[in-house]
């Protein structure tokens, strides 16, 4: 899950939360309308018709446009406290026997829709429950202000103790998926790199390939490098200078080309790289640029000595046509194969292939 997944969460619990919000003020506003003998004329007043019209109309809208962005919550919770406080102040006026405990139920009926829909947003919940407070406060005219103060100071400590931790955990949770989205990223980069040299797998050259095909015009071209007598040098030298070989040869072919151009390590000895924007000049001149940069590493092979004293390599290239780059890479190969037959320490285009030239396979 990325932080955007758990953002489009943290909005679908916000949107659910309003919905609920919405709906115990309908269920509450409709009991308000229920007739009762001892008040018949109480209940059908104007401001419990306004919250149960203003709640459906609202949670209607909910349903109809679900992706809605806009933060309804708070500005909602403020209007229906206020048309809460309202019914309060008109139902205190109306009821005739008034006890001592109608203000305190009025109270805790608002604080009841806060609790269960808005535990999870202080800020919705201090605003939908601000103008009922103050309203009943004021028609309490301190009789009753002790047990009113108790009944507003626990609800609110609670719910900011636990507003506190959530934040907290939702800080904690945003940074440990960060972190993990990073250390993701970072395996994900290690799995495409060669662990020797540092050059890309074929993971990686496919994971560039697609980008650069798409978005790079021009023509491209595919160089295929071989180092030369390497299974000689391996069983001569020993396998940990082998490796040390192939990661100065490595080295040496990503110092020769240029930042946009994508250098692989194809299989064993063998390397791929991809130039793109270039003319079939240019690209021969870049070729031939990585053979010396190797050959000028003067890495001693002394069985290599029919071709030279130092390590080398061998190479074919072939354009890409029409994106067809398995083909490149194919024609490439064959390219390679004559000009290891040719001799080694070469390189060589797949144009300048006679027609009847042998099909690749494993040079001599």
């Amino acid at each position: 899950m990325k932080l955007q997944s758990y953002d489009e969460l943290k909005h679908s619990k916000y949107r659910l939360s309003l919905m609920l919000f919405l709906f115990l003020n309908v269920a509450v506003s409709l009991f308000c309308l229920i007739p009762f003998s001892h008040c018949p004329h109480a209940e059908l007043s104007a401001p419990v018709i306004s919250i149960a019209s203003f709640s459906v109309l609202t949670l209607i809208t909910c349903f109809i446009r679900p992706k809605l962005k806009f933060p309804l919550l708070n500005p909602v919770a403020l209007l229906l406290g206020a048309l809460w406080a309202w019914h309060i102040y008109h139902r205190y006026h109306q009821v005739f026997l008034i006890d001592g405990n109608f203000l305190l139920i009025s109270l805790l009926s608002v604080f009841f829709i806060s609790a269960i829909a808005l535990s999870d947003y202080l800020l919705a919940f201090c605003l939908h429950i601000t103008p009922p407070v103050v309203t009943v406060l004021l028609l309490d005219n301190g009789e009753h202000l002790t047990m009113l103060l108790l009944t507003l100071s626990l609800p609110l400590i609670g719910f900011s103790l636990q507003h506190l931790m959530r934040r907290r955990v939702d800080r904690f949770t945003r940074q440990l998926m960060r972190q993990l989205y990073e250390e993701k990223e970072t395996f994900s980069d290690l799995s495409m790199l060669d662990p020797l040299t540092g050059l890309y797998n074929r993971r990686g050259l496919k994971n560039r390939l697609d980008n650069i095909l798409e978005n790079h015009a021009g023509s491209h071209y595919v160089l295929l490098l071989d180092i030369d007598h390497f299974k000689a040098y391996n069983d001569n030298y020993g396998h940990a200078m082998g490796d040390q070989a192939l990661a100065r040869v490595s080295v040496a072919i990503r110092d020769a080309v240029r930042s946009r151009d994508v250098v692989v390590r194809y299989g064993g000895e063998e390397f791929l790289v991809l130039m793109t924007n270039v003319n079939a000049s240019i690209a021969m001149k870049l070729a031939e640029r990585i053979r010396q940069y190797v050959v000028d590493l003067e890495i001693p092979h002394r069985f290599n000595e029919k071709v030279s004293t130092h390590v080398t390599v061998s190479a074919g290239i072939a354009p890409i046509f029409d994106n067809e780059f398995d083909q490149a890479v194919a024609n490439a190969d064959r390219a390679l194969y004559v000009a290891k037959n040719q001799g080694r320490n070469t390189i060589l285009a797949w144009e300048d292939l006679p027609q009847t030239a042998p099909a690749a396979g494993e040079a001599l």
